[in-house]
């Protein structure tokens, strides 16, 4: 190569790199702006520099402007742990469809792929039929969190299975996962479809409630048990960026590379898993976000991980932010379940960009 187009190379990762830093520091503003929205939006409305002003006096500061215990009492109670959930979830749904779509060299590929969030979808539902005759042999201290845990149990107890029946000794086959994953799936569902046939009407409301997702009713003590799984799951995904660039050229080249991609392959089943579980727990099952979200960012910023995997985390959480907002507004005093939300929002993107796909790269 000669020194001028070792020269333009250079500018040109270079001008690829500004960009991409361009646009995280407008989603990270935009995340910003969209979090004082949605704390602050609701039946009871608290203007942006109050919702600040009472976030300042939790951190020991002296608040800038006077508020109202109401909007503390809401703010600190409801909406915040709403939002910090709102968050959570969308950016660990978002890495977990990057990662898993760069892994599987598949754009259709999201956490559900793999059958974490129906198998947590299932196991959710036999709680919720059974849980009455279970409640008894369960102690007081986990009755609180017997959905959540059964919910995080059945996803990862679907992707162990699934894992296993596409490893032959130290390999696993990408292929037989995806077509394990499609049977889960759909052995999960059939099973859901038989908990809802056996159940009664109230059990028949909860079941749809859930299935369709919600971020209502959580506090910090639902929250806190799950917050670090989520985080330690996401930085976990962000230190796989480079392996996940090298095997966008192929599992022989990454090899080369020196990654050692069989255990690559095990860490992001693993953190996805865990990240999924643990958001379909608390939340119910969320369509759309893993599986759009990384189209339109690598739209934008283009492949390469270190870029991608924050960006994505980002506009998913601006993403659930916003639906959660809609859900919450949109009909009061009742509220929508976001996966509705996501669906609406979701579809029609989707569909634009399978038109778009030749453009795109992604074939």
């Amino acid at each position: 190569m000669s020194v001028a187009a070792m020269s333009d190379t250079v500018r040109l990762v270079k001008r690829r790199q500004h960009h991409a830093a361009a646009w995280l520091a407008a989603l990270a503003g935009a995340l910003l702006v969209v979090l004082l929205l949605s704390i602050g939006v609701g039946a009871v409305s608290i203007a942006p520099d109050h919702a600040v002003a009472v976030l300042l006096q939790q951190a020991g500061l002296a608040p800038p402007v006077p508020f109202s215990e109401q909007e503390q009492v809401v703010l600190l109670t409801i909406r915040l742990p709403r939002a910090v959930l709102a968050v959570l979830v969308g950016a660990g749904l978002a890495a977990c469809g990057a990662t898993l779509q760069g892994l599987f060299h598949n754009p259709l590929a999201d956490p559900a792929l793999l059958g974490v969030s129906s198998g947590a979808a299932l196991a959710a539902a036999a709680a919720i039929v059974f849980g009455g005759a279970v409640a008894a042999h369960v102690p007081a201290a986990l009755l609180p969190h017997f959905l959540p845990l059964a919910a995080f149990g059945g996803g990862l107890l679907a992707t162990c299975l699934v894992y296993t029946i596409a490893s032959r000794g130290s390999a696993t086959d990408v292929a037989t996962m995806l077509l394990a994953g499609v049977a889960m799936n759909a052995v999960t569902m059939a099973g859901i479809g038989l908990l809802i046939f056996l159940s009664s009407d109230r059990e028949l409301r909860d079941l749809n409630y859930w299935m369709l997702g919600s971020l209502g009713g959580v506090t910090w003590a639902k929250l806190m048990p799950v917050l670090p799984l989520i985080l330690g799951a996401l930085a976990g995904l962000l230190a796989f960026a480079r392996p996940l660039n090298a095997l966008l050229l192929g599992e022989a080249e990454a090899q080369h590379l020196g990654f050692r991609v069989e255990r690559v392959k095990r860490g992001i089943i693993g953190l996805t898993t865990l990240a999924t579980g643990a958001a379909v727990a608390l939340t119910g099952v969320i369509g759309f976000v893993g599986l759009v979200v990384p189209h339109l960012v690598r739209l934008v910023i283009g492949p390469d991980n270190r870029a991608l995997l924050p960006a994505s985390m980002m506009l998913g959480a601006i993403l659930l932010l916003v639906a959660d907002l809609i859900a919450r507004i949109v009909a009061l005093p009742a509220e929508i379940p976001i996966g509705i939300v996501t669906s609406f929002i979701g579809t029609p993107v989707f569909l634009w960009l399978l038109s778009t796909r030749r453009h795109a790269g992604l074939r």
